[in-house]
């Protein structure tokens, strides 16, 4: 496979090393000539990664294309993508160094089982020639940034819905699926449909004690109406300057929460700043990497992408998004304007400002300096510089994690990792551990936990009866010492007090928004032209994977179907598997399957017996993973609507003793003994690739007829 640095800026000298695709007819393409001139930044990385265009097209926003990464991650959920790949009849890597495999979310569990997948994970990349990163090495997304394989203006990808972090270098990253990652490990490539692309500008600069984690909380919490669900994000900005790489870190990675695809920050001085020093540290460290191979003697080490060579070539020749380049939507945002906030409880959508919340007087149980998106070294700096000299209040477990091991040893050099032992917080390998909801530390019934992580999710990090709110760093470890939500010591919140952040939304009247469904078509051989079952109703907005299948199951592979179905939507709802039946067509709320991109939330309700799922909207990673496992994905919000209006929210599941008929080639639903003025429903059609994926029973099985 070409390396990033073998293709210019625009790949037209290099189509002579793409491999022409064997999913052309299979998934739909418009081809286009345009200048290449009005394309934005996501638009001008996916053109050099897309196979078979025509000569002189450029893609755009809408265009589904095959895509060929630069490299694709698994972690724990190697070993289920082990399986898929074997089961489509693949013998070996199409291109070994695409693949990388980290080993991070379960690294506490050391039983037997869990050792021998561990194991026989490791055998596997060493037998295929993979890098491979074992348990305690860090987590994933981590590694991907410290050791270059999310390189500026690439494409990369992994089974796991954080991926969006890379954007905080340049990188395109957006989350793929465990199928897909097996039809990459065989073929090389895959399929994506470029989302539509807003641009979110920020301005002025962060007031002191304010950070990254601050900023996308806010944007979560302020633009809390799906306003870049299922887009990918440009960010802009003069304000961008004042931000340090770990601040744009964060920031990318928790687009995923707000519902982004991909979040993608401007190379600048900053960038090539981190990656020259980089590089430098990776000459001193280079005996540590067993993936690197061995310097012949008399030559100096070059890392295979984190070199000066290749920093040259991004600083000379940057890419840009053109000046006429088209964005569905403008955000904006003053950094001057934001004070330190907190997001919850169990929502990323809710947020206020620290100075409100502790007023509240909200005693804490547990806190957590973990995860991918706040555990780097300026992260632990911040938290030790607020509790030095102090101790972790009573009551109150402190749990902290790097996020990679050379993190802990930075860490450690630098005095902050003693700092936090000596208050007496509770240190755990490097990994994913209890933002993920495994090992030790979980929130338990009636618990309140405060964290620096990611999500919090309703039963997310423990119990679906305690309460979990997101923070930054500083004030997680002042939240840790004060026994209840606190802002740090060094904090004036009185002058936070009367701040109300300066934000502004348009939508670009311009063209029309991007069209995301196929044109209509008769439905092909073996697919039903109508479907025929009773609505089961769930009324929530924003309905999580975690919600459909706890994160406590994730990583156990040899669930059946059968015990998958009977553990479906268990942290929403646990009545839900004894309340559906076979050919029920499941309604639900809006952004229903957002957070995590774990593929059981899309299996297990298929396990269930449900025919079709239709809701208000969807996360688009779900209904990727519902297609590649042939469940089929409607949207209908008039209906989601009418529903919530008539059956309200007492209920968490509803039958509603209604019978639809959708009918697929027209795109409509039909409901029966509706007594409402509207009985029919517009509704997406499903596509020729949709049903070609349907009949197959999944991509696994499309690509093995392929084959």
């Amino acid at each position: 496979m070409p390396s990033l640095m073998t293709r210019s800026a625009f790949f037209k000298s290099t189509r002579k090393f793409l491999i022409s695709t064997r999913y052309k007819g299979f998934y739909q393409y418009r081809f286009f000539a345009t200048e290449i001139n009005n394309q934005n930044l996501i638009e001008k990385i996916v053109q050099k990664y897309a196979l078979n265009l025509s000569p002189g097209s450029n893609v755009k926003s809408g265009d589904f294309v095959t895509i060929q990464p630069e490299h694709v991650m698994t972690h724990d959920n190697t070993a289920a993508v082990i399986t898929k790949f074997k089961s489509i009849g693949a013998q070996k890597f199409k291109y070994p160094s695409q693949a990388v495999f980290t080993l991070d979310h379960d690294v506490q569990n050391k039983s037997q089982k869990n050792l021998a997948k561990y194991d026989s994970i490791e055998k596997f990349a060493n037998l295929h020639n993979v890098d491979f990163y074992p348990a305690g090495r860090g987590i994933g997304h981590q590694i991907l940034i410290e050791e270059g394989y999310a390189f500026p203006y690439t494409l990369t990808v992994a089974s796991d819905s954080h991926s969006n972090m890379y954007g905080g270098i340049g990188c395109l990253g957006t989350p793929i699926v465990r199928t897909d990652a097996a039809a990459i490990w065989a073929t090389g490539r895959t399929w994506w449909q470029i989302p539509p692309v807003v641009k979110v500008e920020l301005k002025g600069k962060l007031p002191d004690g304010v950070t990254g984690k601050d900023v996308i909380i806010s944007l979560c919490g302020m633009f809390n109406n799906d306003e870049v669900l299922n887009c990918a994000i440009e960010f802009a900005g003069e304000g961008i300057r004042g931000l340090s790489l770990s601040d744009r870190l964060a920031i990318a990675n928790m687009t995923t929460e707000w519902g982004a695809l991909a979040g993608v920050f401007p190379v600048d001085k900053t960038t090539i700043m981190w990656l020259r020093n980089r590089a430098k540290k990776l000459e001193l460290t280079r005996f540590e990497n067993k993936n690197l191979k061995p310097t012949p003697a008399g030559q100096p080490f070059k890392h295979p992408r984190i070199n000066n060579e290749n920093i040259d070539e991004i600083e000379k020749n940057p890419l840009r998004a053109s000046s006429d380049a088209f964005y569905y939507k403008y955000l904006s945002l003053d950094l001057s304007t934001l004070s330190p906030r907190v997001s919850g409880p169990n929502s990323v959508k809710v947020s206020m400002p620290i100075a409100e919340l502790e007023k509240q007087d909200i005693k804490i149980q547990k806190a957590y300096l973990v995860s991918c998106v706040n555990s780097r070294v300026e992260d632990l700096h911040s938290a030790a510089q607020v509790i030095k000299g102090k101790k972790i209040a009573d009551g109150v477990e402190f749990y902290v994690a790097a996020a990679s091991s050379e993190v802990q040893k930075d860490a450690e050099a630098n005095g902050d990792w003693k700092v936090l032992v000596d208050a007496g917080a509770k240190i755990l390998p490097a990994g994913c551990g209890p933002c993920i909801g495994l090992g030790v530390g979980l929130l338990k019934d009636g618990e309140v936990g405060i964290s620096a992580t990611n999500r919090n999710f309703k039963g997310r990090m423990g119990s679906p009866n305690a309460l979990a709110y997101l923070a930054s760093p500083a004030v997680v470890a002042a939240s840790a010492i004060a026994g209840k939500i606190a802002s740090p010591a060094f904090l004036s919140t009185s002058s936070y007090d009367h701040q109300t952040p300066i934000i502004t939304c348009d939508i670009n009247q311009s063209q029309q928004p991007v069209k995301t469904s196929s044109n209509v078509e008769p439905t092909i051989p073996g697919f039903p032209e109508t479907i025929k079952g009773e609505l089961i109703f769930c009324h929530a907005d924003n309905l999580n994977t975690d919600g459909v299948y706890p994160g406590k199951y994730t990583y156990v592979d040899d669930l059946t179907l059968e015990q998958m179905a009977k553990v479906v939507m268990e942290n929403y709802d646990p009545k839900f598997a004894n309340i559906v039946s076979k050919g029920d067509i499941l309604v639900c709320g809006f952004n229903f399957g957002c957070g995590s991109s774990r593929e059981q939330a899309a299996t297990a309700i298929k396990a269930s017996g449900i025919a079709l799922v239709i809701a208000g909207s969807f996360s688009e990673t779900f209904k990727r993973n519902s297609i590649n496992n042939a469940l089929l994905c409607l949207e209908a919000p008039d209906l989601v609507r009418l529903l919530k209006n008539k059956y309200g929210t007492n209920e968490l599941t509803t039958r509603t003793k209604l019978d639809a008929k959708v009918k697929i080639a027209e795109g409509k639903v039909v409901v029966e003994g509706l007594n409402e003025p509207k009985t029919v429903f517009k509704v997406g059609v499903l596509g020729r690739s949709v049903q070609e994926l349907w009949v197959a029973n999944g991509l696994e099985n499309w690509v093995k007829q392929s084959m």
